[in-house]
This record gives C-alpha cells, sequence and structure tokens, in this order.
C-alpha cells in the first residue's frame, strides 16, 4: 500500500499562469493552470524571537480545477489544496538535466481572505458553485410535524 497526499492552506505568490496543451484550438484543449503557494511556519527561536519560515510550493491545477483558478485566483488569494506530487525531469539545451516536484491538485477551497482595500465589516465575497453554498435563510414558517398515521397524535419531530 502507498500513500502520496499533500494538505495545502496558503496564498498564492504570483496570478496564475494559464495554458492549453493544444494552442491551435484552445477549446477543445485540456487546461492548465499553475502557480506558486507560499505557506508559512511561525516559531519562536532560543532568544524568545518570532521567526518565520515561508516554504513555496509549485501548484499545478487541470482541466475543471484550472477552470476555477482562471476565474476566482489571483496574487494573494487564500487557498486550501488537496493533492499528490509529482516529480519532473528534463533535458535542456545545453543537456543538463533539471528537475522539479509539483502538487497536482485533486480539490481546492477559496479561503475567506479578503482582496487589498476592502473593508473589513463587509463580508467576504465568494463565488457560490451549488445551492449549499448560499447562506441558510430562515423558512417563511417553522416546521410542522404531522400527525403519524393510527398515532392520533402530533409531535414537535419533522420526521
Amino acid at each position: 500500500m502507498s500513500l502520496n497526499k499533500v494538505m495545502l492552506i496558503g496564498n498564492v505568490g504570483k496570478d496564475p499562469e494559464i495554458r492549453y496543451l493544444d494552442q491551435n484550438s484552445p477549446q477543445s484543449s485540456a487546461k492548465v493552470a499553475s502557480f506558486p503557494l507560499a505557506t508559512s511556519e511561525r516559531f519562536r527561536d532560543r532568544n524568545g524571537e518570532t521567526r518565520e519560515n515561508t516554504e513555496w510550493h509549485n501548484i499545478v491545477a487541470w482541466r475543471n480545477s484550472a477552470d476555477v483558478v482562471e476565474r476566482f485566483v489571483k496574487k494573494g488569494t487564500q487557498l486550501y489544496i488537496e493533492g499528490h506530487l509529482r516529480t519532473r525531469s528534463w533535458t535542456d539545451q545545453a543537456n543538463a538535466k533539471h528537475y522539479t516536484t509539483e502538487i497536482v491538485v485533486d480539490s481546492l477551497q477559496l479561503l475567506g481572505r479578503r482582496p487589498d482595500g476592502q473593508d473589513p465589516q463587509q463580508p467576504v465575497q465568494r463565488p457560490a458553485s451549488s445551492p449549499a453554498d448560499q447562506p441558510y435563510q430562515q423558512p417563511a414558517q417553522p416546521l410542522q410535524a404531522e400527525p403519524q398515521a393510527g398515532a392520533g397524535q402530533t409531535d414537535d419531530l419533522p420526521f
């Protein structure tokens, strides 16, 4: 058995780069988005001073995830990403071998960081992808329990 899973919460370091596998036909080609993501760790050193260590991750999102990235992600956006590690290698024109490790996105979620200059008293504006993402609204009328067959009584339970 093996497991290759990565979970990150961090901030996008620069606007995502969007590419298509087939440059001649972008409408029918697979879309890929790539961008750096920074994760930071704060700790106190031996002298009691606060230190921060920032790690940069290369993120790659394909197809539907790339669509979300293209529409809603920009530099500074805070994201939660689940994915897996992939290491690639290539040889450059000088015949030197290069390696890179990337996190390939399995799922991502936009988090509540406000864009620069937005009033902190205003709610965060997030795109709603489904009715479940809409804020809860109190029903106009309270739920009423229906009488159970044969019982002749009502109770407060809606089921």
